[in-house]
């Protein structure tokens, strides 16, 4: 690649966790990346600071209000980035034609429409937003192949998994060699906790995770492995597998991120530090490699390496998630929705840590599965069970 022409990036959800993991990636490379645009939900002094240090042409925030005062601010401060709100500003900067790579970093359903707006635009689309995929699956990956994307996982496990793959593994794993993908999981902060002592964790327990640094969502998915789920359903899409080709271990070291085993007895795994600027590197480079920061993994500290299987009756989300992949169409962008709004509403102290999985599993009852071959259709079904899980905790 020439240094002299320096790839410009959109990180759309750059003050979350991905996003400046992303930002610090690249500001060790200035003579390879260029930040064009950032987005941010409501964190307007964070996005001023790095607006500051990165001087991107544009920032986007979802509330005019916050927008004027950042356009205020970035003017006191002699800084041109121009700056936009709502949710079409959002698809523009990662659709622009000057935009050459999207980090796709938005947690949850609000980052579908951007997303898939970088896709069907052809570029290069770093996804760290698996709900797209869970929601979207068929028609995101057609869009893929129709626009020519090239989509690069970020997720650490999907990322090791495309990294322990043929380089063309599209048609199916078996037509590879592969018989199954090892997705592993820390188990979370209650690894080896039973539901009696589940039913007292806390928002701040279950946001502690004991490996990993990560925004209070993605947080307690992983401590309900409904984050294992929304993986497992990532994966069949990203991978072309099905549910039963796709084995979730727990391994509490997380130094393994991911496996894949072939027919010839081989298992091929990707290992390293528990930071996500490694296969943030490797999407912004790939296929090259740069340095991302991370320091090496040292075997000797690490010593051991365990395994064990993932309890699904303490934690029945995982088995949630299988079982809406299972049904297809609609069925896992209800399971989505109805996590997002059981999660919110345990954050805010609503609801209990084990009533998260109550609820989407009442709520994926009362949505019936239909077809998921449109947008608008998809878009609908997340909606009616947002409704359905709104009233439910209206109820309690």
């Amino acid at each position: 690649m020439s240094t002299t022409s320096p790839l410009a990036v959109t990180v759309l959800g750059a003050t979350g966790s991905i996003g400046t993991s992303t930002l610090d990636v690249i500001a060790r490379h200035p003579a390879r990346y260029r930040v064009h645009a950032l987005s941010a939900n409501r964190a307007r002094r964070r996005l001023l600071a790095q607006c500051r240090t990165h001087r991107p042409r544009l920032a986007v925030l979802e509330r005019e209000e916050d927008a004027a005062w950042l356009r205020e601010q970035l003017t006191e401060a002699g800084l041109d980035t121009e700056v936009r709100a709502g949710a079409e500003a959002l698809i523009e900067i990662g659709e622009a034609s000057e935009v050459d790579v999207v980090m796709a970093a938005i947690v949850g359903a609000a980052g579908l429409l951007p997303t898939l707006a970088a896709v069907r635009a052809g570029k290069r689309v770093l996804l760290a937003n698996k709900e797209a995929l869970v929601m979207s699956g068929g028609l995101f990956m057609e869009a893929v192949t129709c626009s020519g994307a090239t989509l690069l996982p970020i997720d650490s496990e999907h990322n090791a998994i495309y990294q322990c793959l043929p380089t063309e593994h599209r048609g199916g794993l078996a037509q590879h060699g592969v018989t199954q993908l090892l997705l592993t999981a820390s188990g979370g902060p209650f690894r080896g906790w039973k539901a009696a002592r589940l039913a007292e964790v806390t928002p701040e327990q279950a946001c502690a995770h004991p490996n990993w640094s990560m925004g209070r969502k993605i947080s307690v998915d992983s401590a309900t492995l409904m984050n294992k789920g929304l993986e497992l359903i990532e994966a069949c899409w990203l991978f072309d597998a099905r549910p039963d080709q796709i084995q979730v271990v727990v391994h509490p070291q997380s130094v393994i991120h991911s496996m894949a085993a072939y027919n010839d007895g081989s298992v091929i795994a990707q290992l390293g530090n528990p930071d996500m600027r490694t296969p943030i590197a490797h999407g912004l480079a790939w296929p090259d490699r740069i340095e991302s920061g991370v320091q090496a993994l040292d075997l000797f500290e690490v010593a051991r390496l365990d395994f064990e299987p993932p309890d699904e009756t303490a934690f029945p989300c995982l088995r949630l998630a299988r079982e809406a992949i299972a049904a297809g169409g609609t069925a896992p962008a209800v399971l989505n929705a109805a996590n997002e709004m059981a999660v919110e509403a345990f954050l805010e102290g609503r609801l209990g840590f084990a009533g998260i999985g109550e609820l989407v599993a009442r709520v994926r009852d009362a949505c019936p599965v239909e077809s998921a071959n449109d947008l608008g259709g998809i878009l609908e079904a997340d909606e009616r069970a947002r409704r359905e899980a709104r009233m439910r905790l209206e109820c309690r």
